[in-house]
Protein backbone atom coordinates (compact mmCIF):
# COMPACT_ATOMS: atom_id res chain seq x y z
CA UNK A 1 0.00 0.00 0.00
CA UNK A 2 1.38 3.12 -1.17
CA UNK A 3 2.14 5.81 1.98
CA UNK A 4 0.68 8.94 1.84
CA UNK A 5 2.51 12.31 2.65
CA UNK A 6 1.26 14.29 5.66
CA UNK A 7 1.01 17.54 3.25
CA UNK A 8 -2.13 15.45 1.96
CA UNK A 9 -3.99 15.34 5.11
CA UNK A 10 -3.27 18.99 5.64
CA UNK A 11 -5.94 21.27 5.52
CA UNK A 12 -5.80 24.87 2.73
CA UNK A 13 -6.03 26.68 6.18
CA UNK A 14 -3.16 24.78 7.42
CA UNK A 15 -0.96 24.81 4.17
CA UNK A 16 -1.61 28.65 4.33
CA UNK A 17 -0.36 28.98 7.65
CA UNK A 18 2.76 27.08 7.05
CA UNK A 19 3.44 29.02 3.65
CA UNK A 20 2.96 32.19 4.83
CA UNK A 21 5.23 31.91 8.73
CA UNK A 22 7.91 29.97 5.49
CA UNK A 23 7.37 33.44 3.66
CA UNK A 24 8.13 35.33 6.87
CA UNK A 25 10.41 33.17 8.39
CA UNK A 26 12.59 33.62 4.43
CA UNK A 27 12.27 37.14 4.40
CA UNK A 28 13.24 38.06 7.98
CA UNK A 29 16.42 35.36 7.53
CA UNK A 30 16.95 37.56 4.30
CA UNK A 31 17.04 41.11 6.66
CA UNK A 32 19.70 39.56 8.65
CA UNK A 33 21.84 38.51 6.23
CA UNK A 34 21.43 42.00 4.22
CA UNK A 35 22.07 43.74 7.74
CA UNK A 36 25.28 41.63 8.28
CA UNK A 37 26.97 42.97 5.04
CA UNK A 38 25.60 40.46 2.38
CA UNK A 39 24.67 42.47 -0.75
CA UNK A 40 20.69 41.98 -1.65
CA UNK A 41 20.71 39.53 -4.50
CA UNK A 42 23.03 36.84 -2.76
CA UNK A 43 20.89 37.49 0.65
CA UNK A 44 17.92 36.71 -1.08
CA UNK A 45 19.42 33.46 -3.03
CA UNK A 46 20.77 32.18 0.14
CA UNK A 47 17.79 32.56 1.91
CA UNK A 48 15.66 31.34 -1.01
CA UNK A 49 17.58 28.58 -1.00
CA UNK A 50 18.32 27.44 2.56
CA UNK A 51 14.56 28.19 3.94
CA UNK A 52 13.09 26.09 0.88
CA UNK A 53 15.60 23.12 1.78
CA UNK A 54 15.15 23.45 5.26
CA UNK A 55 10.95 23.62 4.63
CA UNK A 56 11.61 19.90 2.44
CA UNK A 57 13.40 18.53 5.49
CA UNK A 58 10.58 19.53 7.98
CA UNK A 59 8.23 18.08 5.99
CA UNK A 60 10.58 14.85 5.78
CA UNK A 61 10.96 14.68 9.61
CA UNK A 62 6.93 15.17 9.56
CA UNK A 63 6.69 12.16 7.56
CA UNK A 64 9.46 10.11 9.00
CA UNK A 65 7.60 10.95 12.82
CA UNK A 66 3.96 9.94 10.98
CA UNK A 67 5.37 6.33 11.22
CA UNK A 68 7.50 6.62 14.05
CA UNK A 69 6.77 7.84 17.34
CA UNK A 70 9.45 7.45 19.88
CA UNK A 71 8.44 5.91 23.50
CA UNK A 72 8.96 7.37 26.60
CA UNK A 73 12.87 7.40 27.85
CA UNK A 74 13.86 6.70 24.23
CA UNK A 75 13.96 10.56 23.16
CA UNK A 76 17.55 10.49 22.76
CA UNK A 77 16.58 8.53 19.54
CA UNK A 78 14.33 11.61 18.71
CA UNK A 79 17.07 13.70 19.33
CA UNK A 80 19.58 11.78 17.02
CA UNK A 81 17.41 11.87 14.09
CA UNK A 82 16.83 15.63 14.11
CA UNK A 83 20.57 16.70 14.61
CA UNK A 84 21.26 13.88 11.53
CA UNK A 85 17.95 16.05 9.21
CA UNK A 86 19.66 18.89 10.10
CA UNK A 87 23.35 17.99 9.75
CA UNK A 88 22.01 16.92 5.93
CA UNK A 89 20.15 20.12 5.40
CA UNK A 90 23.35 21.79 6.38
CA UNK A 91 25.59 19.93 3.50
CA UNK A 92 23.29 20.23 0.74
CA UNK A 93 21.95 23.83 1.29
CA UNK A 94 25.67 24.67 1.92
CA UNK A 95 26.61 22.69 -1.66
CA UNK A 96 23.38 24.76 -3.12
CA UNK A 97 24.41 28.22 -2.05
CA UNK A 98 27.80 27.89 -2.82
CA UNK A 99 27.24 26.23 -6.82
CA UNK A 100 24.01 29.33 -6.94
CA UNK A 101 26.49 31.89 -5.88
CA UNK A 102 30.02 30.95 -7.11
CA UNK A 103 30.48 34.13 -8.64
CA UNK A 104 30.48 35.95 -5.65
CA UNK A 105 34.01 35.65 -3.98
CA UNK A 106 33.06 36.81 -0.64
CA UNK A 107 30.46 33.85 -0.48
CA UNK A 108 32.21 30.75 0.74
CA UNK A 109 33.57 33.15 3.60
CA UNK A 110 30.88 34.51 4.42
CA UNK A 111 28.93 30.98 4.79
CA UNK A 112 31.42 29.63 6.52
CA UNK A 113 31.70 32.78 9.06
CA UNK A 114 27.99 31.90 9.63
CA UNK A 115 27.64 28.03 9.76
CA UNK A 116 27.64 27.21 13.12
CA UNK A 117 24.58 29.78 13.41
CA UNK A 118 22.78 28.64 10.30
CA UNK A 119 23.03 25.09 12.02
CA UNK A 120 22.01 25.78 15.19
CA UNK A 121 19.15 27.93 13.62
CA UNK A 122 18.61 24.94 11.55
CA UNK A 123 18.22 22.25 14.57
CA UNK A 124 16.19 24.62 16.53
CA UNK A 125 13.32 24.90 13.83
CA UNK A 126 13.43 21.01 13.32
CA UNK A 127 13.44 20.14 16.88
CA UNK A 128 10.25 22.55 17.62
CA UNK A 129 8.85 20.71 15.11
CA UNK A 130 9.35 17.39 15.73
CA UNK A 131 8.48 18.65 19.57
CA UNK A 132 5.12 19.63 18.21
CA UNK A 133 4.39 16.27 15.87
CA UNK A 134 5.11 14.22 19.00
CA UNK A 135 3.68 16.04 21.48
CA UNK A 136 0.20 15.87 19.06
CA UNK A 137 0.84 12.06 18.63
CA UNK A 138 0.97 11.73 22.23
CA UNK A 139 -2.03 13.72 22.81
CA UNK A 140 -3.76 12.00 19.96
CA UNK A 141 -2.80 8.19 21.26
CA UNK A 142 -4.22 8.93 24.32
CA UNK A 143 -7.82 10.31 23.12
CA UNK A 144 -7.63 6.74 21.23
CA UNK A 145 -7.12 5.36 24.54
CA UNK A 146 -10.07 7.09 26.32
CA UNK A 147 -11.96 6.32 23.96
CA UNK A 148 -11.22 2.84 24.20
CA UNK A 149 -11.66 3.04 27.61
CA UNK A 150 -14.96 4.90 27.82
CA UNK A 151 -16.24 2.72 25.22
CA UNK A 152 -15.37 -0.59 27.35
CA UNK A 153 -16.86 0.94 30.37
CA UNK A 154 -20.50 1.60 28.25
CA UNK A 155 -20.84 -1.51 27.14
CA UNK A 156 -20.18 -2.62 30.93
CA UNK A 157 -22.34 -0.53 31.80
CA UNK A 158 -25.36 -1.28 29.43
CA UNK A 159 -24.35 -5.60 30.00
CA UNK A 160 -24.67 -4.50 33.83
CA UNK A 161 -28.29 -2.77 33.31
CA UNK A 162 -29.18 -5.50 30.81
CA UNK A 163 -28.65 -8.18 34.07
CA UNK A 164 -30.61 -5.70 36.42
CA UNK A 165 -33.92 -5.62 34.12
CA UNK A 166 -33.15 -9.47 33.77
CA UNK A 167 -33.31 -10.04 37.37
CA UNK A 168 -36.18 -7.83 37.87
CA UNK A 169 -38.33 -9.06 35.45
CA UNK A 170 -37.95 -12.89 36.45
CA UNK A 171 -39.19 -11.62 40.02
CA UNK A 172 -42.07 -10.15 38.62
CA UNK A 173 -43.57 -12.75 36.23
CA UNK A 174 -43.32 -15.21 38.78
CA UNK A 175 -45.22 -13.20 41.56
CA UNK A 176 -47.91 -12.40 38.52
CA UNK A 177 -48.01 -16.17 37.23
CA UNK A 178 -48.61 -17.70 41.25
CA UNK A 179 -51.62 -15.05 41.25
CA UNK A 180 -53.06 -16.20 37.89
CA UNK A 181 -52.38 -19.61 39.34
CA UNK A 182 -54.38 -19.06 42.75
CA UNK A 183 -57.21 -17.29 40.50
CA UNK A 184 -57.76 -19.33 38.01
CA UNK A 185 -59.79 -22.12 40.28
CA UNK A 186 -61.50 -19.40 42.22
CA UNK A 187 -62.13 -16.90 39.77
CA UNK A 188 -61.75 -17.86 36.06
CA UNK A 189 -62.44 -14.41 34.83
CA UNK A 190 -60.36 -12.24 37.19
CA UNK A 191 -57.60 -14.62 35.54
CA UNK A 192 -58.40 -13.91 32.40
CA UNK A 193 -58.47 -10.47 32.91
CA UNK A 194 -54.99 -10.39 35.00
CA UNK A 195 -53.55 -12.46 32.12
CA UNK A 196 -54.58 -10.03 29.64
CA UNK A 197 -53.17 -7.04 31.24
CA UNK A 198 -50.30 -8.70 31.97
CA UNK A 199 -49.60 -9.12 27.92
CA UNK A 200 -50.30 -5.69 28.02
CA UNK A 201 -47.80 -4.59 30.37
CA UNK A 202 -44.90 -6.93 28.84
CA UNK A 203 -46.11 -6.11 25.13
CA UNK A 204 -45.78 -2.17 26.35
CA UNK A 205 -42.05 -2.42 28.33
CA UNK A 206 -40.52 -5.59 26.60
CA UNK A 207 -38.42 -3.78 23.67
CA UNK A 208 -37.38 -0.89 26.69
CA UNK A 209 -33.58 -0.88 26.85
CA UNK A 210 -32.11 -0.20 30.20
CA UNK A 211 -30.58 3.04 29.87
CA UNK A 212 -33.63 4.16 27.64
CA UNK A 213 -35.27 7.71 28.71
CA UNK A 214 -39.06 7.99 28.64
CA UNK A 215 -41.23 10.69 29.89
CA UNK A 216 -42.90 10.42 32.79
CA UNK A 217 -46.37 10.56 31.17
CA UNK A 218 -45.43 6.89 29.32
CA UNK A 219 -43.56 5.81 32.41
CA UNK A 220 -46.85 6.33 34.79
CA UNK A 221 -49.10 4.81 31.59
CA UNK A 222 -46.87 1.60 31.91
CA UNK A 223 -47.13 1.54 36.20
CA UNK A 224 -50.78 2.26 35.89
CA UNK A 225 -50.75 -1.45 33.79
CA UNK A 226 -48.36 -2.63 36.74
CA UNK A 227 -50.66 -1.43 39.11
CA UNK A 228 -53.59 -3.25 37.99
CA UNK A 229 -52.12 -6.63 37.90
CA UNK A 230 -51.25 -5.59 41.74
CA UNK A 231 -54.62 -4.59 42.54
CA UNK A 232 -56.19 -8.05 41.22
CA UNK A 233 -53.50 -9.84 43.17
CA UNK A 234 -54.38 -8.16 46.38
CA UNK A 235 -58.19 -6.91 45.82
CA UNK A 236 -59.63 -4.81 48.26
CA UNK A 237 -56.58 -4.08 50.17
CA UNK A 238 -54.19 -2.33 47.85
CA UNK A 239 -55.01 0.89 46.43
CA UNK A 240 -52.98 3.78 44.73
CA UNK A 241 -52.70 7.30 44.10
CA UNK A 242 -50.32 9.24 41.28
CA UNK A 243 -50.32 13.03 41.14
CA UNK A 244 -48.54 14.18 38.35
CA UNK A 245 -49.21 17.98 37.65
CA UNK A 246 -49.20 19.11 34.09
CA UNK A 247 -45.65 20.54 33.97
CA UNK A 248 -44.15 17.10 34.93
CA UNK A 249 -44.93 15.08 32.08
CA UNK A 250 -42.77 14.89 29.64
CA UNK A 251 -40.15 15.49 32.12
CA UNK A 252 -37.55 12.53 31.15
CA UNK A 253 -36.72 9.71 33.42
CA UNK A 254 -35.11 6.16 33.11
CA UNK A 255 -37.88 3.68 31.60
CA UNK A 256 -39.59 1.16 34.10
CA UNK A 257 -37.33 2.74 36.83
CA UNK A 258 -40.78 3.53 39.21
CA UNK A 259 -41.94 -0.72 38.96
CA UNK A 260 -39.62 -1.66 41.28
CA UNK A 261 -40.05 0.81 43.78
CA UNK A 262 -43.65 0.78 44.09
CA UNK A 263 -43.16 -2.94 43.68
CA UNK A 264 -41.24 -2.32 47.30
CA UNK A 265 -43.59 -0.47 48.51
CA UNK A 266 -46.26 -2.58 47.76
CA UNK A 267 -44.58 -5.56 49.35
CA UNK A 268 -43.95 -3.43 52.81
CA UNK A 269 -47.30 -1.84 52.78
CA UNK A 270 -49.51 -5.14 52.38
CA UNK A 271 -47.10 -7.31 54.45
CA UNK A 272 -46.37 -5.15 57.07
CA UNK A 273 -49.10 -4.19 58.11
CA UNK A 274 -53.19 -5.43 58.81
CA UNK A 275 -55.36 -2.88 57.56
CA UNK A 276 -55.51 -1.14 53.59
CA UNK A 277 -52.53 -0.05 52.34
CA UNK A 278 -53.04 2.83 50.13
CA UNK A 279 -49.67 3.92 47.84
CA UNK A 280 -49.15 7.23 46.85
CA UNK A 281 -46.61 8.53 43.67
CA UNK A 282 -46.35 11.60 43.40
CA UNK A 283 -44.23 13.97 40.75
CA UNK A 284 -42.82 17.28 41.18
CA UNK A 285 -40.48 19.81 38.83
CA UNK A 286 -37.84 21.30 41.07
CA UNK A 287 -35.20 23.49 38.77
CA UNK A 288 -33.85 20.78 36.75
CA UNK A 289 -34.83 17.97 38.40
CA UNK A 290 -37.87 15.42 38.70
CA UNK A 291 -38.43 14.54 42.24
CA UNK A 292 -40.79 11.55 42.49
CA UNK A 293 -41.65 10.23 45.92
CA UNK A 294 -43.27 6.84 46.09
CA UNK A 295 -45.05 6.26 50.36
CA UNK A 296 -47.01 3.48 51.72
CA UNK A 297 -47.57 2.76 55.38
CA UNK A 298 -45.65 1.10 57.76
CA UNK A 299 -46.34 -0.60 61.51
CA UNK A 300 -43.34 0.48 63.41
CA UNK A 301 -43.68 -2.38 65.56
CA UNK A 302 -43.75 -5.15 62.78
CA UNK A 303 -42.52 -3.41 60.13
CA UNK A 304 -38.62 -4.53 59.26
CA UNK A 305 -37.94 -2.16 56.35
CA UNK A 306 -34.58 -0.48 58.58
CA UNK A 307 -33.22 -3.79 58.28
CA UNK A 308 -32.69 -3.62 54.53
CA UNK A 309 -34.11 -2.05 51.14
CA UNK A 310 -34.16 -5.17 49.27
CA UNK A 311 -33.17 -6.09 45.73
CA UNK A 312 -35.70 -3.79 44.26
CA UNK A 313 -34.24 -0.71 45.77
CA UNK A 314 -30.51 -1.92 45.53
CA UNK A 315 -31.33 -2.13 41.98
CA UNK A 316 -32.78 0.85 41.10
CA UNK A 317 -29.75 2.69 42.73
CA UNK A 318 -27.79 1.26 40.81
CA UNK A 319 -29.03 2.16 37.81
CA UNK A 320 -29.34 5.55 38.56
CA UNK A 321 -25.41 5.64 39.89
CA UNK A 322 -24.70 3.71 36.19
CA UNK A 323 -27.23 6.42 34.05
CA UNK A 324 -25.34 9.25 36.15
CA UNK A 325 -22.81 8.64 38.09
CA UNK A 326 -24.30 9.76 41.52
CA UNK A 327 -24.77 8.30 44.20
CA UNK A 328 -27.57 10.76 46.35
CA UNK A 329 -30.45 10.19 43.92
CA UNK A 330 -32.47 7.76 46.02
CA UNK A 331 -33.47 8.98 49.32
CA UNK A 332 -35.45 6.90 52.07
CA UNK A 333 -37.50 8.54 54.61
CA UNK A 334 -39.74 7.67 57.31
CA UNK A 335 -42.26 10.21 58.32
CA UNK A 336 -45.78 9.37 60.56
CA UNK A 337 -45.74 5.75 59.79
CA UNK A 338 -45.00 6.74 56.32
CA UNK A 339 -42.01 4.94 54.29
CA UNK A 340 -41.10 7.50 51.62
CA UNK A 341 -38.88 6.69 48.46
CA UNK A 342 -37.45 9.71 46.54
CA UNK A 343 -36.03 9.76 43.08
CA UNK A 344 -34.07 12.24 42.18
CA UNK A 345 -33.98 12.75 38.11
CA UNK A 346 -31.60 15.35 36.96
CA UNK A 347 -33.23 16.70 33.21
CA UNK A 348 -31.52 17.43 30.12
Amino acid sequence: MAVQSPIANWSLRTISIAAAGWLVWTAANCWVMYAAGLPLQPAVTDSLISNLLLAAAAIFLTNLLKHYLPGQGSYVNLVAIVAAITFLWFLVSRTAVLAALKEEIFTQDFFQYTGTIRFAIGLLVLTCIALIIVLRRTMEEKAVQQQRKSDAEKLAREAELIRLRQQLQPHFLFNSLNSISALVSRDPGQARNMIETLSDFLRSTVRKEGDQMASLEEEFRDLNLYLSIEKLRFGHRLDAEIFMPEDTKQLKIPALLLQPVVENAIKFGVYETTGNVNIKITAEKKDQLLIVSISNPFDPETAQVKTGTGFGLTSVQRRLYLLFARTDLLKITEKENQFITSIIIPQP
